[in-house]
C-alpha cells in the first residue's frame, strides 16, 4: 500500500528504561519513533474474587496499576500518554493499542480527539479463551487492537505482501485467530504463578511489528511489562525502546530479551513490497521462451481468453468487441472495466496445472542481478 524509506536515526540504541511512561516519552526527541505498540492498563473494574466450578481461584488481573478511581481518571491517564506518544511519533508513524470492552471504546474516542487517524480495528479472536465461570454473560473470547496513523495524510508503512505471505497467499483479514499466551512461553515465578498477568503472545506482536515497520526502524512500547515487544522486535531486526516502572517486570524483561538471538540476517527479516521489485515487461517472457506466440491465456473462470503475440501484446475477442493491447489493457477491455492487473488476471496451463503469468515474472526476477 503506502511506503516510505526508513528515516530512523541509525545510532538510536535499543534499550529498556525504568520509569513512568509519560516523563520518559517527554524526554525523547519529537518525531523519533516509527511505531508505538501500547498494552495499557485496561481498567477492568473487577469486583471480588472469581472461582472456578471446582472452587479453585482464577488468577486474574488484581494489580494496583490496573485500578482507577473512575472513568474520568482513566480518561485523563489515557489522554496524557496518548498525547505523549503522538509527539514522539514520526509524521508517517503509526500506533497500535490493545484493549477490551472495558476501555477500547474510550481509547478510540480519545485517539480521534487527539488527531490520530484510525486505519483498522483488528479483532484478536482467542482460540483458547478463559470460560465465563459464572455463566452470567457471553464468553469473552476476543480483544481489540486499534491501528492508527499520526495524521490522516500520513504515508504509513503497511507490508501488505508480508501479511499475505504469512497467510499462505491470502489477503490478511482484520480478525486474527491466535491463542493466548501459555505453555513454555508463559513466564512464571518460582511458585508457578503467572509472572505477569497480561503477558501477550509473541505471535500477536510478530504480526503487529512485521506488518507496519521495516528492519532498523524503532518500536516504542510505553507499557513494556514482561518485554514481549522487545523480544519480537529484536528477533525481527527492529530497534526498540521499552518503558516500564515496575522493577520486577524490568528484571524479567531484561533476562528474557538477553536470551534472544541478536543481529538477524537483514535478508531474512526484510519484507520488500512487490512495487519495489525490478520491473519486468510482459514481452520479456516471450523473449525468453517462457511463453510463445500463439499461446492462449485465460482467466480462472475461462470466461475470457486471449492469444499471445510476438511483441508481447494480446489479442482477444468477445461480445464487447475485438481487443488488442497490453495484458492490462486487454484484461480490462474484455471485462468492460476501467483497469485490470493483467499479471494476476491472466493464466496459462502447464502440464495440466493452471498458473498465473505472475509466476513467470517472478522467475525472470530471480535471474536478474541483485
Amino acid at each position: 500500500m503506502k511506503s516510505r524509506p526508513s528515516s530512523a536515526p541509525q545510532h538510536e540504541p535499543s534499550r529498556l528504561v525504568h520509569g513512568d511512561c509519560v516523563p520518559v516519552m517527554q524526554s525523547l526527541a519529537a518525531g523519533s519513533i516509527d511505531l508505538v505498540f501500547a498494552d495499557p492498563p485496561y481498567n477492568l473494574q473487577l469486583g471480588g474474587e472469581l472461582l472456578r466450578p471446582n472452587q479453585t481461584r482464577v488468577d486474574g488481573v488484581e494489580e494496583a496499576w490496573d485500578k482507577f478511581s473512575d472513568f474520568a481518571a482513566y480518561d485523563v491517564f489515557s489522554r496524557t500518554w496518548l498525547a505523549a506518544a503522538r509527539r514522539v511519533l514520526k509524521d508517517d508513524g503509526t500506533l497500535w493499542v490493545i484493549g477490551t470492552y472495558h476501555n477500547v471504546f474510550r481509547l478510540g474516542s480519545i485517539l480521534q480527539d487527539l488527531g490520530y487517524w484510525i486505519l483498522n480495528d483488528v479483532i484478536w479472536r482467542k482460540t483458547n479463551p478463559m470460560p465465563n465461570f459464572r455463566g452470567t454473560r457471553f464468553q469473552n473470547a476476543h480483544e481489540t487492537l486499534i491501528w492508527a496513523s499520526k495524521h490522516r495524510q500520513s504515508r504509513y508503512c503497511f507490508n501488505y505482501e508480508a501479511m499475505k505471505n504469512l497467510n499462505e497467499g491470502l489477503q490478511m483479514r482484520s480478525d486474527w485467530h491466535l491463542p493466548i499466551c501459555g505453555g513454555p512461553e508463559r513466564l512464571r515465578d518460582a511458585g508457578g504463578a503467572k509472572a505477569h498477568p497480561t503477558q501477550k503472545p509473541e505471535a500477536l506482536l510478530h504480526r503487529v511489528i512485521l506488518s507496519s515497520t521495516r528492519p532498523g526502524e524503532v518500536v516504542l512500547d510505553p507499557f513494556f511489562g514482561s518485554g514481549t515487544t522487545g523480544v519480537v522486535a529484536k528477533r525481527l531486526g527492529r530497534r526498540w525502546i521499552g518503558i516500564e516502572r515496575d522493577p520486577g517486570y524490568v528484571r524479567l524483561a531484561e533476562t528474557r530479551i538477553a536470551a534472544v538471538w541478536d543481529d538477524p540476517d537483514a535478508a531474512l527479516v526484510a519484507t520488500p513490497a512487490k512495487r519495489q521489485a525490478p520491473r519486468v515487461p510482459f514481452g520479456w517472457l516471450i523473449e525468453r521462451g517462457l511463453l510463445r506466440p500463439g499461446v492462449r491465456l485465460f482467466d480462472l473462470t475461462r470466461r475470457h481468453s486471449a492469444t499471445v503475440r510476438a511483441d508481447g501484446t494480446l489479442i482477444g475477442e468477445n461480445h464487447l468487441g475485438r481487443h488488442l493491447g497490453s495484458i492490462h489493457q486487454v484484461g480490462a477491455a474484455m471485462q468492460g472495466l476501467p483497469a485490470c492487473n493483467g499479471w494476476t488476471f491472466w493464466h496459462f496451463e502447464e502440464n495440466g496445472a493452471v498458473k498465473p503469468i505472475d509466476v513467470l515474472r517472478e522467475q525472470v526476477r530471480t535471474e536478474m542481478p541483485a
